[in-house]
């Protein structure tokens, strides 16, 4: 099994998401598009008008692309652990929620063109260390936006002043799939959990040891973003 971390920012650096709708509407497509068969007619499946998610639809049987093994929703970008079980089945899943979620965007704003910057780009995860940080990596990246919070990824010491704050952030962020693997019930009918399973038993406690320990080596070699 090969596990590649696939990311897409969008275009001019505008905002993806604007909105709990917006969110919504992008995890719906994860589950929705994640089917060899054409995906059913959206607009039935997913109410934009829901109150607290609850209109997200996540019970069709499917067969799926692809296993998702975390996800990250920033305001203008997202993150995506992903491994095939269908040959090609990456690129087709990703075409799918690419261009779904950029016909959903265009006809709700009103507005033409492209969405995302370009070609997703995927980044095999090819050796122990980088397994061992990506999925902190990911559930991470929602600190850019605390003040104070936002070069924690140069893991030098004083990066993070206030663990206790940055987890407090983290807790109040549902838009990625740290809230399952911390044991609260958010989208697990999107996430596959068994690759990171010794991460299952206390995730936050992991989280917290990962920001207080100012000694680990620094991630510079990853490429991770976008240049």
């Amino acid at each position: 099994m090969e596990l590649y971390h696939v990311l897409n920012h969008s275009i001019e650096g505008r905002n993806l998401f604007l909105d709990s709708q917006d969110y919504a509407r992008f995890i719906h497509n994860l589950y929705e598009f994640n089917d060899t068969r054409p995906a059913d007619n959206l607009h039935r499946l997913f109410d934009p008008g829901m109150k607290d998610l609850g209109g997200l639809s996540f019970q069709r049987a499917r067969k799926k692309l692809v296993e998702i093994h975390g996800w990250c929703l920033m305001k203008d970008h997202y993150h995506l652990l992903i491994s095939e079980l269908t040959e090609g089945g990456l690129v087709k899943f990703m075409m799918k929620v690419n261009v779904g979620y950029a016909k959903y965007y265009n006809e709700r704003y009103r507005r033409h063109g492209h969405v995302f910057q370009g070609k997703t780009k995927k980044i095999l995860i090819g050796n122990e260390v980088y397994f061992l940080y990506i999925l902190h990596y990911l559930h991470l990246n929602p600190l850019d936006y605390l003040a104070g919070a936002s070069k924690w990824r140069e893991r030098d010491k004083g990066t993070i002043k206030n663990t206790k704050e940055a987890l407090t952030y983290l807790d109040g962020y549902r838009w990625s799939s740290y809230f399952d693997y911390c044991g609260k019930k958010n989208f697990p009918s999107i996430l596959t959990k068994d690759l990171f399973g010794n991460s299952s038993n206390n995730y936050q406690e992991e989280i917290e040891a990962y920001l207080k320990d100012v000694e680990t080596s620094s991630s510079d070699d990853f490429i991770l973003e976008y240049p």
